[in-house]
């Protein structure tokens, strides 16, 4: 067998390839030929150095990822607890209103109410309070109850002004409807400061200033080129969380 031969099959077995030779006779040139056994040396050696090679020193950008990133707001349980008793108050008002217990204490008899709009108001004051009672549970759940919360505390506000005005509705009644204004403030509170804690924080990328240096390929001299910055947006670990 040739040497040439030879070191082509021991180049393929190197590989994991497929030897052009039988491996018993390339083995057997390589136990004669010094030459050939010189060379599968030197090989092995250029071989584990391509494999084996150190990776290349990385500048650790922990600290500066984590100096960037700014702290976690926090979960609003004042807020969250505020809203939670005027829920419960609200729902004590609803109660109220259907045991008739409210018109006894103002002085009215149940037959001055007109019966069934006295329970639509009743029912209506009874979902609000379930409705924030859950809000301030779920604070996702409260951006779906502003609109309606709104549009009727601003008409129900214009109606008790106007009535208080003419007389037909005691002071004592329309402050009665200061639960359900603390409420849709506090809805509001509660809902901002849910889109607060799930608002995305902009990707910290490294400037190329904090590199102290680059490290050139070892076969073409060229140098590495400069890592994409990422333009979306991600929620990074900080360490602010405990």
């Amino acid at each position: 067998m040739k040497c040439e031969t030879c070191r082509e099959a021991l180049s393929a077995r190197l590989d994991g390839e497929t030897e052009p030779a039988p491996p018993e006779a390339v083995d057997r040139h390589v136990a004669g030929c010094a030459a050939c056994r010189s060379w599968l040396a030197r090989a092995e050696r250029l071989h584990r150095t391509i494999l084996l090679r150190p990776a290349p020193p990385v500048p650790d950008l922990t600290a500066v990822i984590l100096d960037r990133t700014p702290a976690p707001p926090s979960e609003g349980w004042p807020a969250r607890i505020a809203l939670a008793l005027v829920a419960i108050a609200q729902l004590g008002l609803a109660f109220a209103q259907l045991l008739g217990v409210e018109d006894h204490a103002a002085g009215h008899s149940a037959e001055s109410l007109v019966g069934h709009l006295a329970h639509e108001s009743s029912a209506w004051n009874l979902a609000v309070g379930v409705g924030l009672g859950w809000a301030a549970v779920r604070t996702k759940a409260a951006a779906g109850q502003l609109p309606a919360l709104t549009g009727f505390v601003a008409l129900l506000l214009a109606l008790s002004a106007g009535d208080l005005v003419s007389g037909q509705v005691t002071a004592g009644r329309v402050l009665t409807h200061g639960l359900v204004v603390l409420g849709l403030v506090l809805l509001f509170v509660v809902n901002r400061q849910h889109r607060l804690r799930n608002l995305p924080s902009p990707a910290t990328t490294a400037d190329t200033s904090d590199f102290t240096g680059t490290e050139t390929d070892h076969e073409t001299g060229g140098t590495p080129e400069r890592p994409r910055q990422h333009r979306g947006f991600r929620r990074p670990a900080s360490r602010h969380v405990a």
